[in-house]
């Protein structure tokens, strides 16, 4: 009896470490972010139904195949025992924490900060469109302070012609205009609205804060202005380096044919509002998620390269992009039957 007691007990004690260490895998989490394969996007397609890019006030061309932007999966609070899975796994890829979330920075402040790159990206996915369609420059206004002077007045996306009857032709002669008001003045501005009407409206300026010339309320830039709206219904998904794939998205129902020749097409890479394409994070992952979705050609933006070639690329043709109007004739050389630059 003895002797099976102590059976018992030697088995109850080399138990403990197996129930402590199973107990550690699904308790304690680790400083650790996993990621891997996002979901992707057809830009020229809808989601709940809304059209992705969505353009209001102009004529439209039908669309043919694939325009994908890619993401990044992003899983935050692992614990012991789901880090190892990820890593075992081979197909996500453990990276710090701080490295995504900054500890001086709250989630709070992270999100927000994001939510503001996107929404830029967003603008200048707008403006590299309508700069590679050759539409017009003018002083354009990216935003009105909700409690400003102008609020009410003028519109973001307003294109300003005049102030008091002079011509602006860019920001420079805005700004200048502006210098010689000082708070009270009431200026006459003149503005073409996209899917509205012209007209002229008198705006009282305000107080500035660090300089004497009056207040406008308003932030301005020079940008193509075309008189029909853009939007893109994605929320805050995909970050910046959804500049491209928004931009083919919008030039391809703008125009006659199809840019992407039809085919199953996905990449990634910030732009800017002149077109360049930057680079971007997670490269590799974005590559497996399209190869997951079905498709055959993914754009690269030119400095991600290299890390690209290291990817398991399938049967995926790795095409090198550093403009947006190189984007187009690559796929336009590819659809051809040519050669396009690759990574």
């Amino acid at each position: 009896m003895g002797g099976v007691n102590r059976r018992i007990s030697t088995l109850i004690v080399a138990m403990v470490p197996i129930l402590t260490f199973g107990m550690l895998l699904t308790v304690v989490t680790v400083p650790y972010v996993a990621l891997g394969p996002g979901p992707t996007f057809d830009t020229l397609g809808e989601v709940e139904g809304k059209q992705v890019v969505e353009i209001e006030g102009t004529e439209l061309h039908p669309t043919t195949g694939h325009l994908n932007m890619t993401t990044v999966s992003q899983r935050d609070g692992l614990t012991l025992g789901q880090a190892l899975i990820f890593w075992a796994s081979g197909r996500d890829q453990l990276i710090p924490r701080e490295l995504v979330y900054p500890p001086d920075k709250s989630k709070d402040e992270i999100d927000e900060a994001n939510t503001k790159d996107f929404r830029q990206s967003e603008d200048s996915a707008e403006y590299a469109a309508l700069h590679y369609l050759k539409y017009p420059m003018a002083v354009t206004v990216e935003s009105v302070d909700a409690d400003g002077p102008s609020n009410d007045k003028l519109q973001s996306g307003d294109a300003i012609d005049a102030v008091n009857n002079t011509p602006v032709a860019n920001l420079e002669e805005f700004q200048e205009i502006l210098k010689d008001t000082k708070p009270g003045d009431t200026i006459a501005v003149d503005y073409r609205r996209k899917n509205g009407p012209a007209g002229t409206v008198d705006i009282k300026l305000g107080k500035h804060p660090d300089r004497d010339q009056g207040l406008l309320g308003v932030s301005v830039l020079d940008a193509p202005w075309a008189p029909f709206t853009i939007d893109f219904n994605l929320a805050n998904v995909g970050g910046p380096s959804a500049g491209l794939m928004f931009s083919l998205a919008v030039v391809d129902k703008l125009t006659t044919g199809d840019v992407n020749g039809s085919k199953f097409v996905a990449g990634t890479g910030t732009i800017t509002g002149d077109g360049e394409v930057g680079s971007i994070g997670g490269i590799t992952h974005k590559i497996a998620a399209a190869d997951e979705a079905g498709a055959t050609v993914f754009l690269v933006p030119a400095d991600n390269c290299d890390e690209a070639k290291t990817a398991d690329v399938g049967d995926i043709d790795l095409l090198k992009v550093e403009t947006l109007e190189q984007a187009i004739d690559s796929l336009r050389t590819l659809s051809a039957g040519g050669e396009p630059p690759r990574c």
